[in-house]
């Protein structure tokens, strides 16, 4: 008699066996039984055999059956077996790839560019999609002006290379008058137009320390203000598509629902959670647990960075149930990843 294998995810029958369960519980959303995946594995052995190795899927923690059904469905450890070496991704269909091309085009403005991404993968995926924004110092800065408000309030206004412009007012640590401000203002525009916030930072504080007489003067009005207009912003993300989960059957309690929603609202929590696949290049999936956010039970998550000029700008992704059509999501993520960049490249520099 021959001998179980200790772990039968290594056995080439119970491989295909557990492709095919989990590919047609995918399709039905029903548990799937040993009838069923006689008839479509492929494989020439009895029920009775399928039916062991099902059972030591089973008890691999794989597989799962519930109580009102003689059929099993894959656990989340069983869909992380799939798709990381079960499921055989193709490329993107042409007609999809010519529409992200279509809807995601260079010159359009990094914030349009964003929300057309996001409402691009909800719509294609019919889950939900989100796309963290860039921090503004990444971006290349155009030129800047200020405008006195009162005493010791200035108004900014930034204009990016890609087109943004952003008003930021800071209070100012004593008064200035009209002159000194628009001294300052030309002296970062002749100086700085070209380079991202970050080095502007960098490089004033650096030179701060070397400057004299009315060179240090000037240098000094003019980090007051841009050491505080010049600070990162806060990250944040844009989300389509929630409600789309709604007619998620897995995910159809209400109390279920109101949790995702309010982690959706909240935000903060899923931007952390894509902030950690920024650093890892091509996709990522976080399934169920894996997320390690409560709410996301049951819900998964497929994720890529979007990358301009080297330097990766945020990551885009899409959120749905465990039982989601991984072959079509995954290269629907990677290829919008890919646009992306390539649409920001040019505005990112301007």
């Amino acid at each position: 008699m021959s001998r179980r294998p200790a772990d039968p995810s290594q056995d080439p029958r119970a491989r295909q066996l557990l492709r095919t369960l989990i590919a047609r519980y995918i399709r039905s959303g029903e548990p799937v039984g040993s009838q069923t995946l006689a008839r479509h594995a492929g494989l020439d052995v009895s029920p009775a055999t399928i039916r062991n190795i099902l059972s030591d899927l089973e008890d691999a923690g794989l597989l799962s059956a519930p109580h009102t059904s003689a059929g099993r469905v894959p656990t989340a450890q069983g869909y992380r077996l799939f798709v990381d070496s079960l499921l055989q991704v193709k490329p993107l269909a042409d007609g999809d790839m010519a529409r992200l091309r279509g809807e995601l085009p260079p010159g359009t403005g990094t914030q349009a560019l964003l929300g057309s991404a996001s409402e691009l993968l909800s719509a294609m995926t019919h889950f939900v999609g989100v796309v963290s924004v860039p921090r503004r110092e990444q971006f290349a800065f155009r030129r800047i002006d200020f405008v006195q408000i009162d005493e010791q309030r200035v108004l900014a206004i930034l204009v990016f290379g890609d087109g943004d412009v952003q008003n930021r007012i800071i209070q100012a640590r004593r008064p200035f008058d009209a002159g000194e401000l628009e001294r300052a203002a030309n002296y970062l525009n002749q100086h700085f137009a070209g380079r991202t916030l970050a080095d502007i930072r960098t490089v004033l504080l650096h030179e701060m320390r070397s400057a004299q007489d009315e060179l240090h003067r000037l240098m000094g009005r003019s980090i007051e203000l841009a050491e505080q207009v010049l600070a990162p912003g806060d990250d944040d993300m844009l989300v389509a598509g929630q409600t789309r989960l709604m007619t998620v059957q897995e995910l159809a309690d209400i109390e279920r629902l109101r949790e995702l929603f309010e982690a959706f609202s909240r935000k903060r929590e899923i931007l952390q959670l894509l902030e950690r696949t920024a650093r890892a290049p091509g996709v990522r999936i976080f399934i169920g647990e894996e997320t390690g956010l409560a709410p996301f039970d049951g819900v998964s998550l497929v994720t890529a960075p979007y990358v301009a000029g080297g330097q990766v700008l945020g990551v885009l992704g899409v959120i749905g149930p465990t039982r989601m059509d991984y072959d079509r999501v995954i290269p629907v993520v990677q290829a919008a990843a890919d646009i992306l960049g390539d649409a920001l490249q040019t505005d990112r520099s301007g």
